[in-house]
């Protein structure tokens, strides 16, 4: 059967309205995005693409001042949103509409779950599911110029117009094995954590050094990256161009207290200190009359090298199971959740994160706990 992969355009509410409509009564529809984020911190939406299997429709989202319909149909529950690697697709949904589509179904998680292996790429997918070869030349083309050239029209049609049968191949396979819930759960969770409000105050455990500050320093670093994620969303810039991590961290090491010292910040971008200093220095100088019990507690430090046989204890029993059951290890855990686990251990409570408390449990976690109780016990493993 012939895939129908000509660009339709669509630029007009009437139109838009009744396209929805009729793909609300559909079970699945493909879903891409193309986008803009070279000097903004939030995405630009340039194009909407969506595949019914009839034909590949390229919403043209800067011609629209309402765009409810498409709303409602990425919010609708009864219709399954299709897309490939979704997590910028998602914000790009959010930062558009407002609103993260959900049910989805991400078929790079279902290939990984299918057997195809992790991180897989659709131009790649597609080769292995349907002996298909999807150009992706234009990448990294200017989505926002109008008009949009033929080369950029066919090649936003094709990243939708094979993935429904995509979908339908994985479903197979993923119900044959027994891992369609899995799937599930997991793309029900990225829907979850992009629906999450944003915490600004939460931003400082990301800083890779903050694990060296004592927790006055934190307290610093805390206000300081609450500061830059506010203001890189209110100037809609990279987080970066005000500053990047390293200084963020030196800025709450040695707490400066006039421009000249924040002048020797290495790395202190010079626009930032010339628009921002003042400001900078007055939210150390608010964070600095907080008392010790409004302060964060210290970071963890990273692990001691002598819980790095623990380490690779769990990493072995996990890569055993994932080669029995033909699965890349990394769908199953992640590195921080190693981690956690042997922190938990080292604690004298050995815990599971809560990611591996659902369907993960049967296939790991029970195993993972056995594991590292053996290891407090100082049994060989």
């Amino acid at each position: 059967m012939a895939i129908p992969s000509d660009p339709i355009w669509i630029d007009n509410l009437d139109a838009l309205t009744e396209l929805c409509q009729r793909w609300r009564s559909q079970a699945a529809i493909a879903v891409d995005t193309e986008f803009m984020r070279t000097d903004t911190f939030y995405p630009i939406a340039g194009l909407i693409q969506i595949g019914d299997g009839q034909g590949c429709y390229l919403i043209d989202p800067l011609a629209f001042d309402d765009l409810t319909p498409l709303t409602e149909l990425m919010l609708d529950e009864q219709v399954i949103k299709v897309l490939h690697a979704c997590s910028e697709d998602l914000e790009v949904f959010n930062t558009l509409l407002g609103a993260v589509p959900g049910p989805i179904f991400d078929t790079q998680i279902g290939a990984a779950f299918a057997g195809y292996g992790f991180s897989l790429g659709y131009a790649a997918l597609a080769r292995d599911l349907l002996g298909v070869d999807i150009p992706k030349g234009e990448t990294r083309s200017d989505w926002l110029q109008r008009p949009l050239s033929v080369a950029q029209l066919k090649y936003a049609a094709l990243d939708v117009a094979h993935l429904l049968i995509v979908y339908g191949k994985l479903l197979q396979s993923l119900k044959t094995d027994d891992r369609l819930s899995w799937v599930k759960a997991d793309c029900a969770d990225l829907v979850a954590q992009a629906r999450q409000p944003v915490d600004l105050n939460a931003y400082f455990f990301r800083v890779g050094l903050g694990w060296k500050l004592q927790p006055k320093g934190l307290a610093v670093l805390r206000a300081l990256s609450h500061w830059r994620e506010a203001e890189a969303r209110a100037r809609n810039i990279p987080r970066n161009r005000l500053m990047k991590e390293p200084q963020l961290y030196e800025l709450a090491r040695q707490i400066p207290d006039n421009i000249n010292q924040l002048k020797r910040i290495e790395g202190m971008p010079r626009r930032t200190i010339v628009e921002d200093g003042e400001t900078l220095l007055d939210i150390i100088a608010e964070a600095l009359t907080q008392t010790p019990d409004q302060w964060p507690a210290k970071f963890d430090p990273p692990l001691a090298r002598e819980y790095a046989p623990w380490m690779k204890a769990l990493k072995g029993y996990v890569v055993a199971q994932a080669e029995a059951r033909e699965l890349p290890p990394e769908v199953l855990i992640r590195k921080k959740e190693y981690e956690a686990i042997v922190r938990s251990a080292v604690a004298g409570e050995p815990q599971l994160p809560g990611r591996l408390n659902g369907w993960r449990f049967d296939v790991i976690g029970a195993g993972l706990l056995q594991t590292v109780q053996k290891l407090c016990a100082g049994e060989s493993i």
